[in-house]
């Protein structure tokens, strides 16, 4: 059977699934169509941008007359994805999975024996579809694109212009493999990839078991979280797409396949209090002092996953998602000073030495603890990565406590006197310059306006969380920055009313009621919170709240990682009767 390509259209965000082998990725919609997919490694150049521009992006497309989505899901702890479409004459289960560390890279698809005929159509478009493709039928069930993948199926193969194309009929199983090598490939082998793949992640999620409430929403953000994680040195990047934008036909649209420093101290604690047998975070602070020991000044705030600094900025000649241009890849941020993420890692590292009994890497958590020491009186780009100086409110503190906490750690006596020093200077500069007129947390010093970051100084440990000035603040946020629980940002360079709501910081605010042990505060913040979690797990960074459109790209580690933080936080507070301190 040929069957033409649907007409392009935008796909939906929320029908979006990912599939992995930690080391790059895929995104799949619910009609079991892969609209996303850069091989060889998460930030390598994409073959297939469909996500990004329908009609000249590339796709691996399952067309059929009459098939509709009917469910999917996980196979157990994996990132195995099995599909389930349905018409009058039956179903079929159509599996999809990238090989973990097998005996080779790319994507497997599997389909259940057919209720009527189906076309498997790639249709590759490599280097963000700036390349046109290199198509060859070497074999009747083998072909190559571009000289080095090599797509292998159960039925024959057709060139058709710019495509690869498998007609499968009814009743027939097919299976295919995209691999990233030549090879003697074939059904046996495609089993023995599934197994073995389903065993691996197996051993993947055995570092960490959690057992409570929201349980399913815990686990599915730890398997995005590991998904997320190049397997060579456990860098974890922020999410896995490009460009999605923050505000739809809009400018901004960044580029986030990349290492955050900033990420690090929620993803670390998240981890740790999930029951973490210590493997992956450790190795996540592994792969931050890596890359921090390769640099001289100034400290760069997120690297490549082969620790070096970001690319700058590229724009791509795409359309953009939703004519949201321009498609841009590297990030121009990374020459900003942004305090927060040599803060974050020093609280990383002080919660992992308190959990695991450990000093790791300690002279370059030294070196950057002196860092924040010389710099904390400079002006910076803040968390929200603004354009404009400030001296952001949140810089500071984090700054301030990540030297009180890692102050615990030094063992020369001068080094944790000048570094508690540092820190009461802060803290004394944020007393007198940081306060709204109203008495709340400033978004930086001499604003009237506040910001939601500042829900995380009791939970960074800075103050109580029944402070004045907290209580203030939040009154603040509930007044000015709220919408059904959910909460914006306090941008200076952008008018942050125009964006989504801000999901990770919803989730400190959800974290935040938890230590006042406010329960319907609570549950209310997380029932408008959970929503925007898909059925297969996968949230995005911000979000329209009158529409429901998603915003930004996905899955954002950040995101999963507060919501692991507040879910196990009201576990611990609320049902567990020993609770422990990291």
């Amino acid at each position: 059977m040929k069957s033409a390509p649907r007409s392009a259209a935008f796909v939906s965000l929320p029908d979006l699934a990912l599939i992995g082998d930690r080391r790059s990725c895929a995104l799949l919609d619910k009609q079991g169509n892969v609209v996303w997919y850069c091989p060889e490694r998460f930030d390598k150049p994409a073959m297939l941008a469909y996500l990004l521009d329908p009609e000249k992006g590339g796709s691996w497309q399952l067309l059929s007359n009459g098939l509709s989505f009917k469910e999917r899901e996980y196979i157990a702890e994996s990132a195995i994805l099995r599909t389930r479409l349905s018409c009058p004459a039956g179903e079929l289960v159509l599996e999809d999975w990238m090989p973990l560390n097998g005996r080779f890279y790319g994507i497997c698809r599997r389909l259940s024996a057919a209720p009527l005929p189906v076309t498997l159509r790639l249709t590759p478009r490599p280097n963000y579809a700036r390349s046109r493709a290199v198509l060859e039928l070497r074999e009747e069930k083998h072909a190559c694109i571009d000289f080095n993948l090599h797509l292998y199926a159960s039925h024959p193969l057709e060139i058709q212009e710019d495509a690869v194309c498998c007609n499968i009929p009814e009743g027939e199983k097919a299976w295919f493999a995209l691999a990233e090598k030549t090879f003697e490939c074939h059904e046996i082998l495609i089993e023995e990839s599934y197994r073995q793949t389903l065993e691996n992640w197996a051993k993947v999620a055995s570092h960490i078991s959690y057992k409570g409430p929201y349980e399913k929403e815990v686990h599915n953000s730890l398997r995005l979280l590991r998904m997320l994680t190049f397997h060579l040195n456990g860098g974890v990047i922020a999410a896995a797409t490009t460009s999605l934008p923050e505000v739809l036909e809009g400018d901004r649209n960044y580029d986030y396949r990349y290492v955050w420093l900033r990420d690090a101290a929620m993803i670390v604690s998240a981890l740790t209090r999930a029951g973490s047998d210590g493997v992956e975070e450790r190795q996540f602070l592994s792969f931050i002092c890596s890359a921090m020991h390769r640099l001289k000044e100034p400290v760069v705030p997120f690297f490549t996953l082969d620790e070096q600094p970001a690319p700058h900025e590229q724009e791509i000649p795409l359309q953009g998602y939703r004519n949201s241009r321009p498609v841009r890849i590297g990030n121009n941020a990374n020459n900003q000073l942004q305090l927060d993420a040599s803060s974050n890692v020093l609280i990383a590292a002080k919660v992992i030495y308190n959990a695991f009994n450990t000093r790791e890497h300690w002279e370059t958590i030294r070196m950057l603890a002196n860092y924040v020491c010389e710099h904390w009186q400079e002006p910076d780009h803040g968390m929200w990565e603004e354009k404009t100086k400030k001296h952001f409110t949140s810089s500071k503190v984090i700054a301030s406590c990540s030297l009180e906490y890692i102050a615990k750690h030094s063992q020369d006596e001068q080094e944790k006197k000048r570094w508690l020093q540092a820190a009461g200077q802060i803290r004394l500069f944020i007393e007198e310059n940081c306060l709204t007129p109203e008495g709340a947390y400033a978004a930086y010093a001499g604003a009237q306006t506040v910001d939601v970051s500042a829900v995380l100084f009791p939970i960074w440990g800075f103050v109580d969380a029944e402070t004045a000035e907290i209580i203030k603040t939040v009154e603040v946020l509930e007044r000015d920055y709220c919408y059904n629980h959910l909460y914006r940002r306090q941008l200076i360079n952008f008018d942050a009313k125009k964006e989504g709501v801000f999901l990770a910081g919803s989730l400190w605010v959800a974290q935040y009621w938890v230590m006042r042990k406010n329960w319907q505060k609570v549950e209310a913040s997380l029932d408008a919170i959970l929503p925007y979690m898909n059925d297969i797990g996968i949230m995005p960074e911000e979000a329209d709240p009158d529409t429901g459109e998603w915003l930004g790209n996905l899955p954002q580690t950040f995101v999963h990682a507060s919501l692991i933080g507040t879910l196990i936080d009201y576990k611990r507070a609320r049902y567990d009767k020993d609770k422990t301190e990291d």
